[in-house]
């Protein structure tokens, strides 16, 4: 006798954005990001170490009714390098994209060096630049690696 196989159902929304192939334990981090909060009225999914087409585990949101900025995507890319924005209109994707973690970074992540001119009174917003296993303050050098959680710095 073989067992039935087990696969995970998500309802299909009319209009909006899906988030998919969000790193694993992040998708909780993509919709703090996003601002999407208690009483905010907005309908979300979020499937979380879910297994993946392409292999392994992977988070996604789904969000009803929103199209993503083009900040909102940038932001996400720092914790989903491998992130694919799909928008949906009348139940199909009408567009689909990859993220892309751009080469500066402004006025997003706040340096954890206490001692930076950004974490002053001076209204210095805050810029980092990509590197290839974290980003760098332009300002005093801090860098803050991918292995820590970066969404503790956005």
């Amino acid at each position: 006798m073989t067992k039935p196989e087990k696969t995970l159902v998500i309802s299909p929304i009319q209009r909006g954005t899906v988030i998919d192939h969000i790193t694993p334990g992040e998708g909780l981090t993509v919709i703090n990001i996003l601002g999407i909060t208690r009483g905010t009225g907005v309908t979300v999914t979020v499937a979380c170490n879910v297994e993946s087409s392409r292999g392994g585990r992977k988070d996604l949101v789904k969000i009803a009714d929103r199209e993503l900025l083009k900040e909102e995507v940038d932001k996400i890319a720092l914790v989903a390098p491998d992130a694919t924005i799909s928008i949906i209109r009348d139940y199909r994707v009408v567009d689909k994209k990859t993220v892309s973690v751009p080469q500066e970074i402004v006025g997003v992540i706040t340096c954890p060096n206490p001692n930076c001119i950004t974490n002053t009174k001076e209204p210095v917003p805050t810029r980092f630049a990509a590197q290839t296993r974290g980003f760098r303050c332009r300002y005093c050098d801090t860098v803050i690696s991918l292995d820590k959680d970066i969404g503790n710095y956005i």
